[in-house]
């Protein structure tokens, strides 16, 4: 079990706020508006925080509650004027509204709010106080409302479609992946949301008011006909078990992380034996035989150093799961919240803290593998650092960075093993 800091503050937090996670999510389907329902600038930080980490226009609006409004509305006037002011503008397929720390605090219903505009209006609400979680269960959330508002149940199974339910640090570029392998296998596959197809750095015809891809609002509405449901991370477990109580028919998958050797055995195990195949497509096989390789290449670099992580829980899962496969000793893991599954990685520290928190084992290691922000302190000791997680505001292509199954891991092998080398070189 995770040690918690014993501050009675976090200094500098690692941990982003459940709103973000929500406003990621909506950013998944197609023809969507993500509404926040909080104060104006709540939506401001969120919108500057992924336009600079995507390098792209980021699609939300605001019920922008004021100190008046705070006061004597209960939600349903800010919440109705802001759906009409947007409906003039645009039309959404769909409006995703999701709370922050101040309609919480005053306890808003916001269930109700949307049921008063629901002959204007398709919405999906969902509680995400910032108070409480963070990106993970923020964005775990929305998919659950997702689900449970506008999936329709059946019992009829489409046996050529499956659904992937990503967790909030796969990134764009990560679930195009995953859906691509398992279209080798000739499976139609959609994701619940689907980042591959609008924060994925196309170049689109012009900067739009609402998202410009992702998965539709009639393909969520039909999402219990799949034939396989596979969820990724911890986080998005129970929106996998939500989604088959759709459809009792459904054979719902759950992987805690597709990132390393063993892992992604696993998964490709199971689509063989839905497929009743011995093997998976060359490609795949040729694929393992090169993350072999690149275990054997990145062995005597990562193998001979000391690691810090510092990312979300289902992150850090992912990521230690492929180091440590290549020998890596992972000097502490820092992460925001609980998580068993943590307990089963190999390390010398396991803590739920902040990046002061980090600082203290960063002198008796050589990287740090965390976001932005842990730039500062691997510059004051003089340590190498890997970015991963959110906010990148420096790197450009964040979105295009592959971690998971037998190529990703490939590529993060190399990536943290020439880190190394470069900076042992340039420290010598």
């Amino acid at each position: 079990m995770e040690a918690i800091s014993s501050k009675p503050l976090q200094l500098n937090p690692i941990k982003l706020s459940q709103p973000m996670g929500a406003m990621l999510c909506f950013l998944g389907i197609k023809n969507c508006m993500p509404l926040m329902h909080g104060a104006q600038g709540c939506a401001s930080f969120s919108k500057v925080f992924f336009t600079r980490h995507f390098n792209d226009p980021i699609a939300v609006q605001t019920t922008a509650v004021s100190d008046i409004t705070a006061v004597i509305d209960g939600g349903d006037y800010s919440i109705s004027e802001s759906i009409k002011n947007i409906t003039k503008k645009v039309k959404p397929d769909l409006v995703g509204l999701f709370t922050t720390g101040l309609t919480e605090t005053k306890g808003d219903d916001i269930r109700g709010a949307s049921l008063l505009v629901k002959d204007l209006q398709e919405m999906v609400y969902v509680n995400t106080p910032d108070f409480e979680g963070s990106i993970e269960s923020g964005f775990a959330k929305s998919v659950e409302a997702i689900i449970d508002q506008k999936v329709k149940e059946t019992t009829d199974i489409d046996k050529t479609k499956v659904t992937i339910i990503p967790n909030v640090n796969l990134k764009p570029i990560e679930v195009e992946k995953i859906k691509d392998t398992i279209a080798l296998f000739g499976y139609e596959v959609l994701a619940l949301p689907d980042l591959s197809d609008s924060l994925d750095g196309h170049l689109g015809l012009k900067q739009g008011a609402l998202t410009s891809g992702g998965i539709s609002f009639n393909e969520i509405k039909d999402l219990a006909s799949s034939s396989l449901v596979i969820s990724i991370g911890s986080s998005v477990k129970k929106a996998g078990e939500k989604l088959k109580e759709k459809n009792q028919n459904i054979k719902l998958f759950h992987f805690d992380s597709l990132g390393g050797l063993e892992e992604s055995d696993r998964f490709f195990k199971v689509l063989c034996k839905e497929k009743n195949i011995s093997q998976p497509h060359p490609r795949i096989v040729r694929w393992r035989k090169r993350l072999q390789d690149a275990l054997l290449d990145c062995h005597f670099a990562i193998g001979s150093s000391s690691v810090v992580l510092a990312l979300e829980p289902d992150q850090c899962i992912s990521i230690a799961n492929t180091i440590i496969e290549a020998g890596a000793n992972i000097k502490a893991i820092i992460t925001t919240h609980k998580n068993d599954l943590l307990d089963e990685i190999e390390c010398e520290n396991l803590l739920i803290g902040d990046f002061e928190d980090v600082e203290k084992y960063l002198s008796d290691s050589e990287v740090l593998i965390s976001n932005f922000h842990g730039e500062r302190y691997t510059m004051k000791h003089h340590k190498a650092l890997m970015l991963r997680g959110f906010p990148d505001f420096e790197g450009l292509g964040n979105q295009l960075k592959n971690d998971c199954l037998y190529e990703g891991s490939s590529y993060l092998l190399f990536e943290l093993a020439n880190l190394i080398n470069t900076h042992r070189h340039h420290g010598a």
